[in-house]
């Protein structure tokens, strides 16, 4: 037997043992839909658990029925009856979108995965060294819970798990909003012990140099041991936000709470695929008439509009490597979106998926988001590799739900507070180009930071 057909036979035995999702219901709810996700979540529906907000909705998935996770080297697919392990050959999405098209062809009715892709895939798509970690895990929930305004709908793999989601959504205690805390934020934000500044102004020369022409340098902030209530951070910092998506999610040893203000990319089931830069920044805060100044400066500061022409530039030319000649358009250019602390420049670039390519390759295609890298991406993961403290992990990677009828979405991991093993930290960054200043983009990453900092809750605030 030829090495692919072991491989089709793998995949194949994989999607054949995923439980089938045959029991649904719909039901209606008294409470706020992202309140009543939160208590779902904190009442212990399952884990591994993801929470997801988009386009008024909110997703609960729990219970893990099924796993993929994607290495440089590996694809691994669990189920309760067994694993099987492949090699990706330096193409771990395919192998996804493999194991995905099989599932889809196993069940007629249509699967949602959820799960996350760390930035170091970046590294292996632009032919640099990933690691052997896990860069993409998702998972097929055993349970779903589908949260519109007074409705939800439950889908399952078996009855105690609708049962079980049915009992919590009617007496799961409501978990409401705190109110905005007075954290010492500007404690948190100010101090510079990672050398931001100076890193800073070491990717200026780079770039006068011509070595590049940005790069979107983060910085972290530790939150060191201190125990932190994620559920009630989310609720907090999500009360105060106006995301493009929110998440919530405890799966493959990361436990995050963010409030993405943009989409790597967006697939429909009809093959439209469209991404969102947002590149340029100003501060957003109580005082409308200061946002209002700072919005006009933002559209008319010089750096800003060409660090944001430059991103919207290049993601034109990678939704064309996977679109239709012809298809590419750009939509709402520059509009000012206001995202929580902050306020961007954003723009949508759409087109048609090739009918030779799939969600994952569109997914390849754009990732990592041209906003959380920099111009060109190769080079700019170089600066960032030389500069920057260390593997981001989740930070500018991406939350994603893909499902069997070819759609996809992937939300930015910005804004986000995380947790793994014992620590606790805030990431942010900002794009650096030739007419920046260390003191402006040092101040941009804490204007950044607090859309989460002061929203942190400990055990039982």
């Amino acid at each position: 037997m030829s090495t692919t057909t072991e491989h089709t036979t793998a995949i194949s035995a994989w999607a054949a043992d995923v439980p089938l999702a045959l029991h649904r219901m719909s039901m209606p709810y008294a409470q706020d839909p992202i309140q009543t996700a939160v208590a779902l979540v904190t009442a212990g529906i399952g884990d591994p658990y993801v929470l997801y907000e988009r386009a008024g909705v909110v997703h609960v998935a729990a219970g893990a029925s099924a796993v993929l996770r994607a290495s440089a080297t590996h694809l691994t697919a669990h189920t309760a009856d067994g694993a099987w392990t492949i090699p990706t050959a330096g193409r771990p999405l395919d192998r996804i979108a493999e194991a995905l098209q099989a599932l889809a062809q196993a069940q007629q009715d249509g699967r949602r995965a959820y799960g996350w892709a760390t930035f170091e895939l970046a590294h292996q798509l632009h032919g640099r060294d990933a690691g052997e970690d896990t860069l993409v895990h998702l998972f097929l929930p055993c349970v779903e819970v589908a949260l519109s305004p007074g409705r939800a709908t439950v889908r399952a793999t078996d009855a105690d798990w609708q049962r079980k989601a049915a009992d919590l959504l009617t007496t799961a205690p409501s978990h409401h909003a705190p109110a905005p805390g007075t954290r010492p934020d500007s404690d948190m934000t100010a101090a510079d012990p990672s050398h931001y500044r100076e890193a800073v102004a070491e990717i200026i020369e780079d770039i006068r140099a011509g070595r590049l022409d940005k790069a979107v340098l983060s910085r972290s902030v530790p939150l060191g041991h201190i125990p932190v209530d994620l559920p009630a951070t989310y609720l907090a910092g999500r009360a105060a936000n106006t995301p493009a998506r929110s998440f919530l999610l405890d799966l493959g040893g990361w436990q995050a709470a963010g409030f993405s203000p943009e989409t790597v990319v967006e697939v429909g089931p009809d093959g439209r695929v469209a991404t969102q830069p947002l590149a340029g920044t100003r501060a957003l805060g109580p005082d409308t008439g200061e946002n209002e100044r700072l919005r006009r400066e933002l559209l008319a500061d010089p750096k800003e509009v060409h660090e944001h022409a430059i991103s919207v530039r290049l993601a034109c030319r990678e939704i064309a490597e996977v679109c239709r000649p012809d298809s590419v358009v750009v939509e709402e250019f520059m509009e000012v979106k206001e995202r929580g602390s902050v306020q961007h420049l954003a723009s949508m670039v759409s087109g048609k998926l090739r009918d030779d390519l799939g969600p994952w390759d569109a997914l390849g295609a754009l990732f990592p988001a041209v906003t959380a890298t920099g111009v060109p991406k190769r080079q700019a993961l170089a600066a960032l590799s030389r500069y920057e403290d260390g593997p981001r992990g989740l930070y500018g990677g991406a939350v994603i739900t893909a499902d069997t009828d070819g759609a996809l979405d992937a939300a930015l991991v910005l804004r986000t507070i995380f947790h793994r093993g014992s620590t606790t930290w805030l990431r942010a960054g900002a794009g650096i180009m030739g007419g920046s200043t260390p003191e402006r983009e040092f101040e941009e990453t804490r204007e950044k930071l607090r859309s989460v900092a002061p929203y942190i809750r400990r055990p039982g605030e």
